[in-house]
């Protein structure tokens, strides 16, 4: 249970980081609450996977795996370049997330 937690706060800081993008500097009023209501939300299932799981796990799991997932968002819908350096990036930052999900 607590990895499907860790999974719905990655997903909602996904959802949250694109809005707090979309928010414009907090001038538009949408994003912007949905990014503070997103992001407390967050944290709430962020805290439920830590009851069970190490803090070290779900902080590089939540951190690294919504990083990657808000490169995609950010090319795929906010139409954001990536270079070939950031895609290295990305591949050395999951094998790390892989290794420390199963020590």
């Amino acid at each position: 249970m607590a990895y499907l937690f860790l999974f719905v706060a990655i997903l909602l800081e996904v959802f949250s980081s694109t809005q707090l993008k979309l928010s414009q500097g907090f001038r538009k009023f949408w994003p912007s609450l949905f990014t503070l209501v997103g992001y407390s939300v967050t944290f709430y299932f962020l805290a439920l996977s830590l009851k069970t799981l190490s803090m070290g796990v779900v902080f590089a799991t939540w951190s690294g795996i919504g990083t990657a997932l808000t490169v995609f968002v950010a090319i795929l819908f906010l139409k954001e370049k990536i270079t070939l350096r950031s895609i290295a990036g990305l591949c050395i930052l999951l094998f790390g997330i892989i290794l420390l999900n199963f020590r």
